[in-house]
């Protein structure tokens, strides 16, 4: 039963899950916020290009 106790109290677990969501959602966040980039950088060279021919 002690060991039971033990178990419930320890919250080391709970940190790392907390870190790994954490993570994730920055790595989402960072994923959006690239691609929304790349994709206006990539209409303005495509633009330039055009106006190159």
């Amino acid at each position: 039963m002690t060991i039971f106790k033990n178990f419930l109290r320890d919250e080391s677990g709970a940190t790392a899950i907390e870190y790994g969501l954490i993570a994730a959602l920055i790595s989402v966040v960072v994923i959006t916020v690239l691609g929304t980039i790349g994709e206006r950088i990539n209409l303005k060279f495509g633009s330039i290009a055009a106006s190159l021919e």
